[in-house]
């Protein structure tokens, strides 16, 4: 026969069962939902002719006078890229997410993805962008902007483009 001081133990033991496997499924779901989340927003939709495709920017810091560097963080929908361009000053990529393509003027194509760091030579000549089937964000880090900045040029094609 149960006492009430059983009855008590069971249904405090159920309560914390419970409890334990309500808090592990929160944690779960909060892990996965923080694997699909992005760290900055997109920021605005690229509308210049700098960028082939649809393209976000989200400047994070600009360069002032005591800071010589830009970042923005930038997405690449699929197929998007952008121009061939180069920076005096150099530029590091930071991919954040997904996978993406970069290539230098005479090397071929490289694929990027997330946790590589790129590092652009001042003066070199190249684009980076999404790959034609998945999207890449990066953040773009424009160093030495006492120097100057991106000097832009002709946009890359798509044989050049699809030439991985």
């Amino acid at each position: 026969m149960m006492n009430f001081q059983n009855i008590a133990i069971l249904f405090l033991i159920g309560t914390i069962s419970f409890s334990c496997s309500q808090q592990n499924d929160s944690t779960q779901t909060a892990q996965s939902e923080s694997q699909t989340l992005t760290v900055f927003a997109k920021g605005d939709k690229v509308t210049n002719d700098n960028f082939i495709g649809t393209v976000w920017v989200n400047y994070l810091a600009e360069t002032d006078t005591v800071h010589n560097v830009n970042v923005g963080s930038v997405t690449f929908e699929p197929g998007a890229r952008t121009n061939w361009h180069y920076h005096k000053g150099g530029q590091i990529l930071l991919v954040t997410e997904g996978k993406g393509l970069y290539q230098e003027e005479g090397k071929p194509i490289e694929i990027i993805e997330r946790g590589q760091v790129i590092k652009c030579p001042p003066n070199i000549e190249h684009w980076h962008g999404a790959t034609q089937t998945e999207a890449m964000t990066h953040i773009a880090i424009g160093t030495n902007t006492n120097i100057g900045g991106a000097v832009w040029l002709k946009p890359v094609t798509d044989e050049e483009y699809s030439t991985l």
